[in-house]
């Protein structure tokens, strides 16, 4: 007879019960936070655990190996690690003695990237990548089609394309589709299955396994929190206040993307110009995180910009002003009421290595004096029914983007 799962407490005992007391555990992070000092903090936190337990119980259940699927694991209602406004996150569960098999159809965005890691975040560490590469790497058929291979080291494949060597470890396919231009960009198809089982059924579920999983996902729930909350230690909040690093690349992260990273805090009457060169690279996108490592609202505010969102200047520069009232300009990156949060732009699909002359400067200034320190402060001027323009724009791409 099969051992009961740990964490169980046997069939009679309801099988979310050790959920339940999770979840529990997962508000007091949330409500003992260092960071909420107001109502806005300790609701924005709420709404952070809200999200966290949908996304627990959605990746707890899609961990499966031998019938892998692709799980979206983050968007705008569960968010996670300074998500990407621009990005589809897609992820998959793998053995790293198995062969798997993935097809898709290349669609028209910046950037279409792969990532196979050997774990997961928590408290102390993150996950090493163990290979990251985006679509430049392998073959697409003239009509956008694609088949790539992931399984164990195999010497008759090693000069195949569009065949990836799983490393000792691989536990997680990550793919990321990114956008530049919302409007226009139309997302690709992508599909997986191991290759051994295409045409078969996994085995019933037993109550036992499905006690099992609540408990998976109690555990992975408080542990995403205490990661997330103490991930900014590492990579933000030593730096120094109201800057941004030189763009480099990102660490654990894709071989493609460079980052710019920073955390600001503005007084009253003050607002944050970030100036960065327009990049030649297909994908350059400047956000804003609250202090819950999150993406702040970009649906209904603009609170990040992509290089073909933002207005560029004639000098070549994009300059954003971060302010919470508004300044009246194109380029304007609203605070909704967060005087305090993280910075990040990042740079993909790049062909060569930036430098700092790439990199972003930072200046806090008088809101009061903007007009006299943008160099083209007029040109980039906007009505405000031209900036709900904008809005209602963000708010159409983003339903046609996250359907789904």
């Amino acid at each position: 007879m099969a051992a009961e799962p740990e964490g169980s407490e046997g069939l009679d005992a309801p099988a979310s019960g050790g959920f339940a007391r999770a979840v529990a555990e997962a508000e007091r992070i949330v409500r003992s936070a260092p960071h909420v000092r107001s109502e806005l903090d300790l609701a924005e936190g709420l709404e952070y655990l809200a999200g966290s337990v949908k996304a627990s119980l959605h990746m707890a259940w899609a961990y499966e190996r031998d019938f892998p699927f692709f799980a979206r694991s983050t968007g705008p209602h569960s968010k996670l690690g300074l998500d990407n406004p621009d990005t589809l996150y897609f992820n998959a569960y793998l053995r790293d003695d198995a062969e798997y098999v993935v097809t898709g159809r290349r669609g028209t965005t910046a950037d279409l990237s792969f990532q196979v890691l050997n774990g997961d975040y928590t408290p102390s560490s993150s996950p090493h990548s163990l290979n990251a590469f985006d679509d430049r790497a392998f073959d697409i058929a003239p009509d956008g089609s694609y088949e790539l291979r992931f399984g164990p080291e195999d010497p008759q494949r090693k000069d195949d394309p569009n065949y990836v060597t799983l490393g000792t470890g691989a536990a997680m396919l990550l793919v990321r589709e990114v956008f530049s231009d919302w409007a226009d960009e139309r997302p690709g198809e992508i599909r997986i299955h191991r290759a051994d089982r295409l045409g078969s059924a996994p085995d019933a579920p037993t109550a036992r396994r499905e006690a099992k999983r609540f408990d998976v996902a109690g555990k992975m729930l408080v542990s995403r929190l205490r990661t997330f909350l103490a991930f900014p230690e590492w990579h933000y909040l030593k730096l120094p206040v109201n800057t941004m690093t030189e763009p480099r690349p990102t660490p654990g992260g894709l071989a493609t993307q460079y980052s710019s990273a920073g955390h600001f805090d503005l007084g009253p009457g003050e607002a944050l110009v970030v100036t960065v060169p327009r990049s030649d690279a297909p994908y350059q996108g400047f956000q804003l995180g609250s202090r819950w490592y999150v993406s702040l609202d970009y649906v209904n505010h603009q609170t990040s910009l992509t290089a073909d969102q933002a207005v560029p200047d004639p000098d070549g520069m994009i300059r954003m002003v971060v302010a919470e009232r508004d300044p009246g300009l194109a380029n304007w990156i609203e605070l909704t009421g967060h005087d305090r949060g993280f910075l990040q732009i990042r740079w993909q699909r790049l062909s060569r290595a930036l430098t700092p002359e790439d990199g972003p400067r930072v200046e806090v200034v008088p809101f009061a004096d903007l007009p006299a320190r943008l160099p083209f402060h007029d040109r980039q001027r906007v009505t405000r029914s031209r900036w709900a323009e904008r809005i209602a724009a963000r708010q159409v791409s983003t339903a046609r983007r996250m359907l789904g």
